[in-house]
């Protein structure tokens, strides 16, 4: 299933599995002084059959800031979003960003910046998040060069009411930004149509790469712009892959590297493409991260 399905997704059915069953191995409790996220898509199959216990198994690992998907009026993974947030805190973590949809692919969605968006905005508060982030742009809301504008417009919209509670819109790539539409390359049009005051930008690195562009290079020309990140890494032999970050061929250290000068001010794990237990991904990834930051 793909990242536009789970977003867009309903109230998610909580099954008794437990994580045990499904996974080999356990991962071992550390702490470290870094705020290291993750995104919860990563573990989203777990999240189908076990949503508290996916959450202890997050902290657990040792990660401190989460990244949500898949809100839909109120409730996520089938339960109410203000009883999942007050987990997360009990668990010692914090929710920093959530991930959402336009809504124009799907209008009668409630909470979205199409439909009363200030609903999610008002629980994205009431949870103590930072940042209410777009994910995913379906082929309509992009395909031309008043499509995206049209998009970027309701996102700068979406933002001021973000503003007016304190929080952050923001929006997250993926390769396809890099096309040209009527010779113009989209991500060049959004940066250009959205409001920095307004709208961050959460740079996704593997996709970055993958739509051969230059983390470093976009940093550079667009300095500030990227406070939100998505660490990510790229198999070495199939590049449409991930690996365990920190395995694959993305060099991370020059890009942490320039994270002041990128704006960056949380970053969050993700991984996509599994080839062992995800509890041990998640664990490897996050063992490299906590030795680089």
């Amino acid at each position: 299933m793909n990242r536009r399905t789970f977003i867009e997704r309903s109230a998610l059915a909580v099954g008794g599995m437990s994580l045990a069953s499904l996974y080999s191995c356990s991962a071992p409790a550390t702490t470290t002084k870094k705020a290291i996220g993750i995104q919860l898509y990563t573990l989203r199959e777990v999240f189908e059959k076990d949503v508290m216990g996916t959450l202890k198994l997050v902290a657990d690992t040792g990660f401190t800031e989460v990244e949500a998907y898949g809100y839909d009026n109120g409730k996520i993974f089938g339960v109410s979003y203000s009883d999942f947030a007050a987990e997360v805190k009990r668990l010692g973590m914090k929710i920093v960003s959530g991930h959402y949809g336009t809504g124009q692919s799907s209008p009668d969605r409630v909470g979205t910046p199409v439909n009363q968006w200030e609903k999610s905005v008002a629980d994205a508060k009431a949870a103590g998040q930072e940042y209410t982030t777009i994910a995913w742009l379906d082929e309509n809301e992009r395909n031309s060069l008043d499509a995206i504008k049209r998009t970027c417009e309701i996102m700068n919209k979406a933002g001021e009411i973000s503003k007016q509670y304190g929080l952050r819109m923001a929006y997250h790539n993926h390769a396809f930004e890099f096309e040209k539409v009527e010779g113009e390359v989209l991500y060049d049009v959004m940066l250009k149509e959205l409001d920095p005051s307004l709208v961050a930008m959460e740079m996704d690195l593997y996709w970055i790469v993958f739509g051969g562009q230059d983390p470093l290079t976009l940093f550079k020309n667009h300095p500030g712009r990227f406070e939100l990140w998505h660490v990510k890494d790229m198999d070495k032999v199939d590049r449409a892959k991930n690996s365990d970050v920190g395995s694959g061929s993305i060099d991370f250290k020059p890009i942490f590297a320039a994270a002041g000068q990128s704006g960056m001010k949380h970053f969050f794990l993700e991984q996509e493409y599994f080839t062992g237990p995800q509890a041990t991904s998640i664990t490897n990834g996050y063992a490299y991260l906590k030795s680089i930051v």
